[in-house]
């Protein structure tokens, strides 16, 4: 597994990174090959110390996310978690994809920022839409731990948004042309 360490308003010293890298290498059991990518962001603001562990797997991803006055209790924290939804994530797709759960790509683009003078964009991601059915998107939704997903919808070729509403339950965009 390809570890990518970044920090912002903090410096990682080698002890947390070799920590960090070892913890996250006894994911690679759930893995078949090197292609898994793990993104470790360390944040710091304030007093609080918040790490972030991204899993990329062929286009599909696992987060999860912990805040303490530690970074090292924080990567102990996110290690069951990820486990918890890897299992999840492969056994939910392993039903109803018959093993290809893993097989789209997905690109992100996080170096192209723009800037504005009030509001900015401050994340850019794109990437691939395979077709799924609405189903299929609420289960990626869930997941990711996402309050939205945007999706390609299979039977009518067109991208669509689910979301979660305020009171709890979901509804679709479906943008007409």
């Amino acid at each position: 597994m390809r570890v990518d360490i970044y920090a912002k308003n903090y410096e990682v010293g080698e002890k947390l990174k070799n920590i960090t890298e070892q913890k996250l290498a006894k994911l690679d059991k759930y893995f078949k090959d090197d292609e898994t990518a793990a993104r470790v962001s360390f944040k710091k603001q304030g007093n609080s110390l918040t790490t972030e562990v991204m899993l990329d797997y062929n286009g599909k991803f696992v987060r999860a996310t912990a805040t303490s006055d530690n970074f090292y209790e924080n990567i102990d924290v996110i290690l069951p978690k990820l486990e918890g939804q890897i299992r999840k994530h492969r056994t939910k797709f392993d039903k109803h994809n018959k093993n290809a759960a893993f097989s789209d790509a997905a690109m992100f683009d996080l170096k192209n920022k723009e800037e504005n003078s009030k509001v900015q964009v401050v994340k850019k991601k794109s990437f691939v839409l395979s077709p799924m059915t609405v189903k299929e998107a609420e289960e990626e939704m869930e997941l990711l731990g996402h309050s939205f997903y945007v999706f390609l919808e299979a039977k009518s070729n067109s991208v669509q948004v689910l979301y979660k509403r305020n009171d709890g339950d979901l509804g679709l965009i479906e943008p007409q042309i």
